[in-house]
This record gives structure tokens, C-alpha cells and sequence, in this order.
């Protein structure tokens, strides 16, 4: 791959990408032409090879040398934008962030359609939330048990609505999060959101209703189990209610990856641990 070109060089083909063969045009996926290209975009600054605060190349010149078109670079620019990725100043371009290679972590929605890497948020999550819920029953107050409850009874009235459920569910987590009095809790539960807890239908994909409610009361009688260790400020039982309710959802999606090679359709909603 060609080094970056800092100057574009008006008397040239622009090659700041690298070489790529001229190509038809063809019946080519505008999505996955937008993902490549901010990927490589974005790989460039990343490592430094157009460094912070140095001048972005224009559209043009991106289209030219990637042989896409104008909306793709469009696209992929306005990621990057929006990522934090590039800044723009009024009469002069687009240029690198300063604080570009700075890499924040983050959780997209599309890694949440891979069985992989929801297996892998499950691992994490096993080893965070134990101690979280261990912190919760030690530091809880009265207001603290009123509102995990207030949130496992809305999962309860909910049940039937994946979406909805998956709200709740997500609430119930946060609510032991603040539990804990540590706001770094919090802000990282809060983060997270509902990415926190597995599609539904990645587990229970063209099953029955009545497997859908007994998953969710599965699901519901080990949040009740936490709840009540926090309620008794039993911090090891906590933990250890915690660790079951988050072993059995990795065992869960565990033996469905054994099961499958193919990518699950995932929807946006119906989420729930």
C-alpha cells in the first residue's frame, strides 16, 4: 500500500489511500462500500498515517482514488465526523481531530448482531456485574430497593412486549448500578444501555410463544434472586445470584453458537438476558 499523500498532487490521480485497479461500476452494495471505506479511513488515522491536525482530503479526491462515488465518501466522511474523527474549520476544510487517535470505547449495535460478540459483552458482563451486584447489597439503601423493584415489576407487566421488557431489563440493571453509590457504575450501565442484554430472538429464533414466556421467567426468577440478596444486604449471595444469572445466559448463547455457522437474523428489538 502507497504511503499517504499529506499534499495532494492536482497533477495526478490522488493515491493517498492506496493503489486501487479501476473497476467497473457495478451492482455493488452502497452499505458495505460506506463500511469499507470508513474502516480504511479510519485505520489511516488511527495509526498516525494522516496525523492529528493535518488537512483531510477532499471528496473529490477520496472518490477519485477509491473509485466510489460522491454519497459513499459522503457517508463515510459524516461517520467520521460524527465519531469525533475529524473537525471542520469555517474557510479552511476538514481536518484530523486532535484528539483522533484517542479511541473511545464503545458497543455498536451491528457486533450485537454477531452470536460471537454477544458471547463475548456476556463475558464481560460476568465479570463486572457480580461484583456490582456484591457492591449493591453492601451499599443499598431503602430508596436504592425501591427502585430495582419498581424495575423487575415493570419487566413482570411487561413480559409479553420484547421491546418494552427490554427497557425494563435494562433499568433493573441500572438500578443496581446506582445501588452501588459508585457513579463510575452508573455511567458505564447507563452506557451501555440495551446493549446490555442479548436479543431474544437471537436465542429463541422461530420458537413458540409459550418458549418465549418461559425463557422470560427463567430469566425473571434469577433477577428476583439478586434482588433479594441485595434486600438482605448479603453481599456473597449477591454475588453469587449475579454469577448464576450470568453463567446461564453464556451457557445459553454458548451451545447456540455450537449449533450454528450462520449469522443470526437480529432484530433491533425484543432484547432481553
Amino acid at each position: 500500500m502507497l504511503q499517504l499523500q499529506n499534499s495532494y498532487d492536482k497533477q495526478r490521480a490522488p493515491r493517498f489511500l492506496g493503489a486501487v485497479a479501476k473497476e467497473t461500476p457495478v451492482a455493488r452494495n452502497s452499505a458495505s462500500l460506506t463500511d469499507g471505506l470508513f474502516a480504511k479511513l479510519e485505520e489511516r488515522i488511527r495509526s498516525g498515517a494522516m496525523p492529528p491536525g493535518s488537512r483531510f482530503p477532499t471528496q473529490l479526491e477520496i472518490s477519485a482514488a477509491e473509485n466510489v462515488s460522491r454519497t459513499v465518501v459522503r457517508e463515510a466522511v459524516a461517520r467520521l465526523s460524527a465519531q469525533g474523527l475529524t473537525t471542520s474549520r469555517q474557510g479552511s476544510g476538514v481536518f484530523v481531530a486532535a484528539t483522533a487517535q484517542y479511541r473511545a470505547f464503545q458497543v455498536t449495535r451491528d457486533e450485537m448482531s454477531e452470536l460471537t460478540d454477544v458471547i463475548k459483552l456476556l463475558e464481560m458482563r460476568l465479570a463486572l456485574e457480580t461484583e456490582m451486584a456484591a457492591l449493591a447489597a453492601a451499599r443499598r439503601t431503602t430508596a436504592d430497593i425501591g427502585a430495582i423493584r419498581d424495575a423487575l415489576a415493570q419487566m413482570e407487566a411487561v413480559i409479553d412486549d420484547p421491546e418494552a421488557a427490554a427497557r425494563a431489563d435494562s433499568g433493573f440493571h441500572l438500578a443496581i448500578a446506582r445501588a452501588t453509590q459508585n457513579h463510575y457504575y452508573e455511567r458505564l450501565i447507563e452506557f451501555l444501555g440495551l446493549r446490555l442484554v442479548p436479543p431474544r430472538n437471537l436465542y429463541l429464533r422461530d420458537q413458540s410463544e409459550e418458549a418465549h414466556r418461559a425463557y422470560a421467567a427463567k430469566v425473571q426468577g434469577e433477577h428476583e434472586a439478586i434482588l433479594d440478596a441485595i434486600v438482605r444486604m448479603d453481599s456473597t449471595r449477591a454475588r453469587e445470584a449475579a454469577r448464576h444469572h450470568m453463567q446461564e445466559s453464556l451457557s445459553r448463547h454458548s451451545q447456540l453458537s455450537e449449533t450454528t455457522s450462520l449469522r443470526p437474523k437480529v432484530e433491533d428489538s425484543g432484547t432481553s438476558d
